[in-house]
């Protein structure tokens, strides 16, 4: 190979994505097992790679030289063959440097939490110390390696003002893990960063988003790094302002579009039309539970009732959830339950079709909404949760095209 990615596993990684939008090389994802890692760095069979959990600090034994701030962090994530010798860099400070600029992350004179203990952990101690944090503490379940435990951390920092999560708690395929700690025990809190990237939100970002805190995920930290290590790899300057542009541009690429609102509000037909002109597979969560329970939605209701119904629904949105570049119509109770709409926020852009009560249609295949008194009463039952769902609120026209117009336009922008 001649520029690529090594760790374990790497089936939820979008390096390769990021490196082909960064352009001018071949680079692929490579899963090297533990009992193949000497072998692979010995044989030195590539130009430059970037190293992944686990193997951060691993490969620093056959490394022929250190770069100074990666020697001071204790770990590396890019590996440069230069003529035979393996050079090794730490890009991840830069990128998690990069990230809490832009998120308008302020740590200079904070309380610094970070959670976790491992060489991400090491690069966000050190990256809050150069930016002036007034004190820097790691967390761990464990509290060892001069840690404290999650339950101290909260008696004994309960001012904290910062969080930055290192952990992969959260990370795919685990993405409805519960937070790796309770933000609402920290009465100062002003800001959470979490390292994770996929999903693009972890619910760890969704909740401090909830409490009105700023809050990111990794995935701007992802891109940087890989600008950073690009250039190692070319031995070029890159413009930085290619950091957004590719962020932007892998958004638009793996970011859900998801459609909720009322039972015949035209989600289906708009979310067609939306994924065509997107060129994405289409995904109707009606259809997917149908199937799943292998017969109709007004079968299901009639012989198990609604509460199991919302329960195969809510497995099968997660599920779809953890998959990304889909357009997404859900049914119109979906935002119901609050761990769904976690789950819609993690991977998804969404948008309620927000048609007015007096042009929905009953269909007597719905059980929810088979008169039009149903319907109203769902709709004045509904309506709160859909506008506190929504990233955006479509106000349909008749024209199908227009709506998905509108839609493609404003996820795009």
């Amino acid at each position: 190979m001649e520029y690529g990615c090594i760790a374990k596993k790497l089936g939820h990684s979008y390096s390769a994505d990021i490196h082909a939008m960064i352009g001018g090389y071949d680079y692929v994802l490579k899963e090297v097992p533990e009992d193949m890692l000497a072998d692979f760095m010995t044989k030195k069979d590539f130009k430059g790679i970037n190293v992944t959990i686990p193997y951060k600090k691993d490969v620093m034994p056959f490394l022929d030289e250190i770069d100074p701030l990666a020697e001071k962090i204790g770990s590396v994530n890019t590996v440069v063959n230069d003529g035979g010798r393996l050079k090794g860099y730490n890009t991840d400070i830069l990128g998690m440097t990069a990230l809490l600029k832009f998120a308008g992350i302020e740590v200079s004179g904070r309380t610094v939490l970070v959670l976790g203990t491992g060489g991400t952990s090491v690069t966000a101690q050190l990256m809050a110390k150069n930016l002036g944090a007034e004190e820097v503490i790691a967390v761990s379940r464990s509290g060892r390696f001069g840690a404290v435990t999650y339950a101290d951390a909260a008696e004994k920092y309960p001012g904290a003002h910062v969080i930055i999560n290192t952990t992969p708690v959260g990370m795919f395929p685990d993405n409805y893990a519960e937070p790796p700690i309770d933000i609402d025990k920290f009465s100062d809190l002003e800001a959470v960063a979490d390292a994770v990237f996929n999903p693009f939100c972890t619910n760890l970002v969704l909740r401090a988003k909830s409490r009105g805190i700023k809050a990111v995920g990794g995935i701007y930290m992802l891109v940087a790094q890989a600008v950073y290590a690009a250039e190692r790899f070319t031995g070029k300057t890159l413009d930085k302002s290619e950091i957004d542009r590719i962020y932007h541009e892998l958004l638009n690429k793996k970011q859900n579009v998801a459609l909720i609102g009322m039972p015949a509000c035209g989600k289906t037909t708009v979310g067609r039309a939306v994924a065509k002109s997107l060129g994405r597979d289409f995904i109707d969560l009606d259809v997917e539970i149908e199937l799943k329970a292998r017969k109709r939605i007004s079968d299901i209701f009639a012989e198990s009732g609604e509460e199991y119904f919302r329960d195969i629904e809510s497995e099968v949105l997660r599920d779809v959830c953890k998959r990304t570049g889909l357009v997404i119509s859900t049914g119109g109770g979906a935002i119901l339950r609050d761990k769904n709409v976690e789950a819609l926020r993690q991977n998804c852009k969404v948008f309620f079709l927000d048609r007015d009560v007096n042009w929905l249609r009953p269909t007597k295949d719905r059980p929810t909404a088979s008169d039009f008194e149903a319907i109203k009463k769902r709709y004045e039952e509904r309506y709160p949760k859909y506008l506190m769902a929504a990233d955006e609120i479509i106000k349909p026209v008749e024209s199908v095209e227009i709506n998905a117009k509108m839609i493609v336009e404003r996820f795009l922008r």
